[in-house]
């Protein structure tokens, strides 16, 4: 995901100090590198008459041993010239100390205990705390469970009777996981554990809880094959998962997600189905332990309808039907149709993200402009007030119940550590749980949010940050972020990575693209499918705007994002090869003809569209990274970013990217592929191989760009 960087010749050494701040002059010398040879097969597919070699097939078998020694002979290169960058230590050494800080997140309570994820600072995995009054214990180290600190620990939930909590541990990254039980009060571990699970909670009811599960993936191959046949099962505690009883499965329908919440009175189940990451339909039944009896109460999977509440016979629910913008309606299960429905609160021009049952009232999560907003409403949809956040940022419930009058949210913003607020739904009082204290100056950094047309005169968001006094000359080097999709909205954060690089007279830049959520579900459409273009459109005007407002320059702009936006960042260089100086897409998709072939991939069809659909692959050929690099074109200096325990977007999409595209690419400018070992897609991985690998991008950066770095 990103270029490789310089050999620096010793005879330059001598020279930074003469030439460090004539910018007529490289800083840096862009060696000539000797990639690995690549074996090219002849292997092809015919889609819709459209003859599409795949020469690099054999790269999809991550685990066979020539692929392996590929891997090595990459990595060989690519660390061979990150270890010549002079600063690059330096580096590292500076996000150890802006990451040094205690952070607290995760605040739940369990009667008289409160349980809550704390990191010291560098701790490799953040550690899962204890509280009975004012003394606070360790509760659950993962930290403990691996050398290398590669094992992950996630809380699910805790049991309704406050006795219990089911934990998740998870290895090198991988989306599998292990689930665990711990009683709250001993901190002793049940003999239950529950394998071959991914994407579920832990939705308890009596003495157990429902979950969702894979069948046992084949030796060998769990971390490319298909997932499919994803079923519910209702685990009793003290019983093993052989006697889990068996709530809901559909064979005809093998690649659909399948998972069931629990209403807070235990009266109402509710099963959620899926065929992807977009629109899902809801049933429901009376709470028993019976397999199947869901009747339908949303069908279809053009919308998304969830259930937030139940009370005195009505189900409380938050829905986009004829509201992009989502509204909350209450709605009696005998009578569900939408003339029968009783509007709560209605939909408006700000997006209604999230609407939470606590206490007797509702608490409502808005984005307006691309800020969060709380208010609180009572059930018939008056609203009582609105709750003081920190300042505009980010803002999320940590912890709600009804029947208890207080809860937890977080808080961030760009120059505002994520914060743990308390919050008492009587006073209107609030507390921060933990205040961090950060190794770095908030108010030494400028942000500002601007809109700029994209190529359809769409007006799009954007914010901007840099050290103040920051002079636009053109000359600055600047880091264009984004992602563009699956209704995710990029809000603002605190981010001691993004604060570092500001540090060396970097700008960093996060467009908010069509394809997310920051103005609902019209937003979302507007980048998705056959709209995907949008998407690249809003990121190159992005770029053109940071030019003609002078932050920046070609010489000096990188572009980065991850997952969906390493496909961003593949789009865009192939389209603009000549707007970008960097490019680093980390572990994106980057086959768009293949990607619903391996694990979970199926489900981003209803996002990106099928091959296997003549009109879709139309657009998706037109646009895929892997399909669209150019013999002799000149790309960006290129850092590829992936993991080989990536079981979400395999890595796979990454090898053979990088490959064709040391094949194609001409031109002096690095093209190289960083594999992270033990790591995943991203969830779980160690601070110090986050370090590590920031230390990397950031410095390929600010080599490629010729930044000085004192």
């Amino acid at each position: 995901m990103k270029s490789k960087l310089f050999v620096l010749f010793a005879a330059l050494l001598g020279l930074l100090s003469s030439c460090r701040f004539n910018a007529g002059k490289q800083l840096y010398t862009l060696p000539e590198l000797t990639y690995p040879v690549t074996e090219k097969v002849d292997v092809s597919d015919v889609y819709y008459g459209t003859s599409v070699a795949d020469p690099y097939r054999w790269l999809e078998n991550d685990t066979a041993a020539e692929v392996k020694a590929w891997v090595e002979g990459q990595n060989k290169v690519t660390f061979g010239f990150l270890n010549q960058i002079p600063f690059r230590d330096q580096i590292r050494k500076r996000l150890e100390e802006t990451y040094n800080f205690a952070r607290v997140v995760g605040v739940s309570k369990a009667g008289e205990y409160t349980l809550f994820i704390k990191n010291d600072g560098l701790q490799n995995q953040p550690v899962i705390y204890r509280r009975l009054g004012n003394d606070d214990e360790v509760f659950i180290d993962p930290n403990q469970l691996s050398e290398d600190g590669t094992v992950a620990v996630g809380l699910l939930s805790i049991s309704r009777d406050n006795k219990y909590v089911a934990y998740t541990k998870s290895v090198a990254g991988s989306d599998w996981k292990e689930l665990y039980i711990k009683d709250i009060a001993t901190g002793e571990d049940l003999p239950d554990c529950i394998r071959h699970i991914k994407f579920t909670g832990a939705q308890w009811y009596g003495n157990g809880f429902f979950y969702s599960r894979f069948p046992e993936p084949e030796k060998g191959k769990e971390l490319q094959a298909l997932n499919q046949n994803q079923q519910v099962f209702y685990h009793k505690l003290g019983t093993t998962q052989d006697k889990d009883m068996l709530i809901y499965e559909d064979l005809q329908n093998p690649l659909r997600y399948n998972d069931v919440a629990v209403s807070e009175d235990e009266k109402y189940l509710f099963l959620y189905i899926a065929e992807g990451t977009d629109g899902f339909e809801c049933h429901y039944k009376p709470a028993d332990l019976k397999k199947g009896g869901f009747m339908p109460l949303f069908t279809g999977f053009k919308n998304k309808s969830s259930v937030i509440d139940h009370q005195n016979g009505l189900f409380y629910v938050h829905t986009d039907i004829d509201a992009p913008n989502y509204q909350l309606v209450a709605l009696d299960p005998e009578k569900p149709e939408k003339e029968n429905w009783t509007g709560i609160i209605p939909q408006s021009k700000h997006l209604l993200e999230t609407v939470y049952a606590v206490g007797e009232q509702l608490v409502a999560t808005y984005i307006e402009d691309v800020a969060s907003h709380m208010y609180i409403y009572d059930y018939t949809g008056k609203k009582q007030r609105e709750i003081t956040l920190p300042g505009l940022g980010s803002a999320a419930a940590e912890w709600v119940k009804k029947g208890v009058n207080e809860f937890y949210y977080y808080f961030t913003s760009f120059n505002y550590p994520a914060t743990v607020m308390q919050y008492n739904l009587e006073t209107g009082e609030q507390t921060a749980f933990f205040t961090p204290d950060v190794k770095f100056d908030p108010a030494s950094i400028e942000v500002t949010q601007v809109f700029y047309p994209s190529k359809d005169s769409t007006r799009i968001p954007m914010f901007i940050l840099h050290k103040k006094g920051l002079k636009r000359n053109g000359k600055n080097p600047t880091l264009l972020y984004g992602y563009g999709g699956f209704n995710i909205s990029e809000t603002p954060f605190y981010s001691p990575a993004v604060l570092t690089l500001l540090e060396y007279g970097a700008v960093y830049a996060i467009a908010n693209l069509r394809g997310g959520n920051e103005y609902g579900e019209s937003w979302h459409k507007a980048g998705m499918l056959l709209n995907k273009q949008n998407v690249f459109d809003d990121f190159i005007a992005a770029a053109e705007y940071l030019i003609s407002e002078k932050y920046t320059s070609p010489a000096k702009l990188g572009i980065y994002g991850g997952s969906n936006g390493g496909l961003l960042v593949g789009a865009c260089a192939n389209q603009r090869p000549e707007l970008f100086r960097v490019a680093m897409p980390a572990v994106g998709v980057m086959d768009m003809l293949r990607f619903h072939k391996f694990t979970v991939g199926f489900g981003w069809v209803p996002e990106y569209g099928s091959s296997e659909d003549s009109v879709h692959f139309k657009n998706l050929f037109a646009y895929s990274p892997l399909h669209n690099i150019k013999d002799g074109v000149e790309y960006p200096a290129t850092l590829v970013l992936t993991s080989d325990h990536d079981d979400r977007v395999v890595p796979a999409h990454s090898f053979k990217y990088i490959a064709t595209l040391q094949e194609k690419h001409k031109g002096k400018n690095p093209v190289l592929i960083r594999i992270e070992t033990k790591a995943g897609h991203g969830g779980g991985k160690p601070i110090s191989k986050t370090i590590e690998e920031t230390a990397d991008k950031w410095a390929f950066f600010l080599y490629n760009t010729q930044t000085p770095v004192e």
